[in-house]
């Protein structure tokens, strides 16, 4: 027997519960990374967070659609106030969403949202949402929330945003962790 062997196994033992823990870790993080990574550059109509409104208006005017759904398990009914309005690109428009939470007790929830065509996500600017924290109801009480964003004019000059007359901008609330959890 080799006089090395129980050091390479121990060597090799550490190496692999290393490697383990460091895939565990990656998984861990490939979420978040990866949702930064499609807010960042607009990929699978991730929009963008903007801290104030364009500097410059474009040519064009695009019609916005306003869809709002609410995932099974959340007893809340949400609707825009306004189902689409005309836009010129760098123009700054505030639209609306009411929700109602229709049970008896208080319910917080996240909303999670897209637009399509997904390639529009890169140019569709929000300055303001309701989306950006959870949102906590009373029971049956009701809340309009403000949606405050802009079309960026450089999507003018995107070839493939040449052929796109409308976007949608897309809600889901769904049940915040914790109160899912309480509620099972």
């Amino acid at each position: 027997m080799d006089a090395l062997a129980p050091r390479r196994n121990r060597t090799l033992a550490l190496a692999s519960v290393g490697a383990a823990v460091g895939m565990l870790g990656f998984a861990y993080a490939a979420a978040t990374f990866y949702s930064a990574f499609c807010r960042a550059f607009g990929l699978y109509g991730a929009t963008q967070v903007a801290s104030k409104g364009s500097e410059s208006v474009g040519g064009r005017t695009l019609t916005v659609l306003f869809d709002a759904n609410v995932a099974p398990g959340l007893d809340w009914r949400f609707e825009p106030e306004t189902a689409s309005l005309k836009l010129r690109t760098g123009k700054t428009a505030t639209v609306y969403f009411r929700a109602q939470n229709l049970s008896g007790q208080p319910v917080a929830a996240n909303a999670l949202f897209n637009v399509t065509p997904e390639i529009s996500g890169p140019w569709f600017d929000k300055i303001q949402c309701f989306c950006f924290q959870e949102q906590r109801l009373g029971p049956h009480e009701s809340a309009e929330w403000p949606v405050v964003f802009f079309l960026d004019p450089k999507l003018e000059t995107d070839a493939s945003m040449a052929g796109v007359d409308a976007i949608t901008l897309s809600y889901t609330l769904f049940a915040a962790r914790d109160d899912a959890r309480s509620t099972q």
